[in-house]
């Protein structure tokens, strides 16, 4: 396989025609699996936009990774946006917010689907998938932890929410978690390993973190209008305004490159993709959303 090009390189016309192309595939994927776990995507949020976008940003992101090697990344990302959904807009009590986690850890420790649950009967596939990838040995316990760091910060920011909190601006930033990027990069690093020794894994997380913060307010600062109409938080809502987050972002995007710079020679395409995904929300949050409307 050829190394990845520069990530801050355009692609031309013909490339872009190819990176379209993986990325209808994996929208065909995913409507499939929208089919295949009807309680989890049945809700109107979830229309033809969503998908296609979703499937754009990871072919975008990654140009280099063929269709295949993109089905984890489509997949895990997807299953978080049911997620997100039933937490933040389905359930109705802390109980069932700390249900909702139980449910999926059990589910990532081994443990089986819960019986008419499409959420765990979808993460137990995704678990399945992940188990017969050579790295899952080695990396399966960073999916897990990742997936707890998620599944606790979407219940920090479900309290904050139902209690009418209002969280500082570092605190509410050191929850990124709850968006999900660093697990689904997790699932899509184990499924694009193959055989050999994992190295780097510190590095790699740590990169994934940083690159996290920064499409944590990339995704607010395109999303307020309907984070406010939704009733979520966002950090505009914090007392600080969008010049002063725009600044956050760059040194937090200087931040993440440094990070990522190292990790270039031995994982040049795990490293380019992570910093395209930052670069790609750049631009898609100043357009459009991945939503659609309620």
């Amino acid at each position: 396989m050829t190394l990845p090009p520069d990530p801050g390189v355009r692609p031309d016309a013909r490339e872009a025609g190819a990176i379209c192309a993986r990325a209808g595939r994996s929208q065909r994927d995913m409507r499939e699996w929208a089919e295949t776990y009807p309680g989890l995507f049945s809700a109107k949020p979830f229309d033809a936009a969503l998908y296609s976008t979703l499937s754009l940003a990871m072919a975008f992101g990654g140009p280099w990774f063929g269709a295949e090697q993109l089905r984890m990344a489509n997949k895990v990302s997807l299953w978080a946006f049911g997620l997100d959904w039933l937490v933040d807009y389905v359930a109705t009590s802390l109980p069932e917010v700390r249900d909702i986690a139980r449910r999926c850890l059990n589910v990532a420790d081994g443990g089986p689907p819960v019986p008419g649950d499409d959420l765990t009967r979808m993460l137990g596939d995704i678990r399945d998938e992940l188990a017969a990838s050579p790295a899952f040995s080695e990396l399966g316990p960073v999916w897990r932890d990742e997936l707890e760091r998620m599944l606790d910060g979407m219940l920090t920011e479900w309290r904050w929410k139902t209690d009418k909190v209002t969280p500082a601006y570092e605190e509410y930033l050191g929850n990124a978690d709850n968006l999900g990027f660093s697990y689904a990069f997790a699932a899509h690093w184990i499924h694009v390993t193959g055989p050999g020794a994992v190295t780097d894994v510190d590095a790699l997380r740590e990169a994934g973190w940083a690159a996290q913060r920064v499409i944590r307010l990339l995704n607010d600062l395109g999303t307020y209008e309907r984070d406010v109409a939704w009733g979520d938080l966002n950090v505009l809502l914090l007392g600080v305004d969008r010049a002063e987050v725009e600044r956050r972002i760059a040194g937090l995007a200087t931040r993440s490159r440094e990070l990522i710079a190292p990790l270039r020679t031995a994982h040049p395409e795990l490293a380019g993709y992570m910093e395209r995904q930052m670069d790609f929300c750049a631009g898609f949050y100043q357009v459009g959303d991945y939503w659609g409307t309620l």
